[in-house]
């Protein structure tokens, strides 16, 4: 089994799910997990976990993102993007700095009206499936958070704004651009969009589906898979000690006394006085879990395993 996570250039026409199939076709591997929804016609950076590393699934679907779209300016749609119905349309009066001066007002913290074409659950059912039914329901903001926008090309003829947006996960680009053209009152949509990176995953290290097969039968995949234990470079290695390893074979907290002291050259007291998570190996350096000491107890307690 393939074990890490490999950076999937999602493109245009495949769902997230899709990619995900296809992969369990190439590497003949069933332990495949994705790590955030990107749709149909978006393309860019998916980070796909493999084996044990579908357990770092959650942890990379909450990391900020980047995204480079076009704004259109002048209509709305049903879903927010350029394949939707169209609503609306409006004739766009407002000048460059004008537009310019409303892009960046979203940045910061906004509550955003998640979009009834969207795969949130409600009631058990998505809400793309309620909107294809002809039900809208009420829906909750969330607040989301806009770290940044900057503006890469302005077409004033079309009305249309390049824009590169950094922002948190659970953002819906499309509503921010619906939300950008109904605060200048003309309307918008979101014409393309491409995931430029999804925490340390970047577009020019990821690969096409058709590369990740071209290396897979080349038998040289494994130069593109990510380790789990790689996600964490923050974290302190540790290694328990040969005749403690039976506790972390079976999920059990430890304590410092347990750890291989001279396989730790950081090693003393001193750096475990403070609570703090750690990567955690057995005596072969087989990478087991991530575990956090707990002042209070002083021991450590798992919280991920990866064994």
């Amino acid at each position: 089994m393939i074990n890490g996570i490999i950076n999937v250039y999602k493109e245009k026409g495949f769902t997230s799910h899709d990619v995900v199939a296809k992969l369990r076709g190439i590497i003949k591997q069933k332990k495949i997990g994705h790590t955030g929804t990107l749709d149909p016609d978006a393309e860019g950076v998916l980070p796909v976990c493999l084996g044990n590393a579908t357990k770092l699934c959650d942890i990379l679907t909450d990391k900020d993102k980047i995204y480079e779209a076009v704004l259109s300016l002048g209509l709305t749609t049903d879903t927010q993007d350029i394949t939707g119905t169209v609503i609306s349309t409006y004739e766009v009066t407002a000048d460059r700095e004008q537009i310019e001066k409303a892009i960046f007002s979203f940045i910061g913290d906004y509550n955003q009206l998640p979009p009834m074409y969207s795969a949130i659950k409600v009631g058990g059912k998505r809400l793309y499936e309620l909107a294809r039914a002809g039900k809208e329901i009420e829906r909750e903001p969330r607040k989301v958070r806009i770290h940044n926008i900057r503006i890469l090309e302005f077409n004033e003829e079309k009305h249309e704004i390049r824009m590169s947006v950094e922002c948190s996960k659970g953002t819906y680009i499309r509503t921010l651009c619906h939300d950008i053209g109904a605060s200048l009152g003309c309307g918008g949509c979101m014409k393309s969009l491409l995931r430029t990176k999804a925490g340390a995953f970047t577009l020019e290290n990821s690969l096409k589906l058709s590369e990740v097969q071209a290396a897979f039968m080349q038998e040289r995949l494994q130069d593109f898979i990510i380790k789990a234990d790689d996600m964490f470079p923050d974290y302190p290695k540790i290694i328990v000690a040969e005749e403690y390893t039976k506790l972390i074979y079976n999920g059990n907290s430890f304590h410092i006394d347990q750890l291989k002291k001279e396989a730790v050259p950081w090693y003393n007291s001193n750096v475990n006085e403070n609570n703090g998570f750690v990567r955690v190996y057995d005596w072969q350096n087989q990478f087991i879990g991530i575990y956090e000491y707990v002042l209070k107890d002083k021991i450590y307690k798992p919280v991920k395993m990866f064994l």
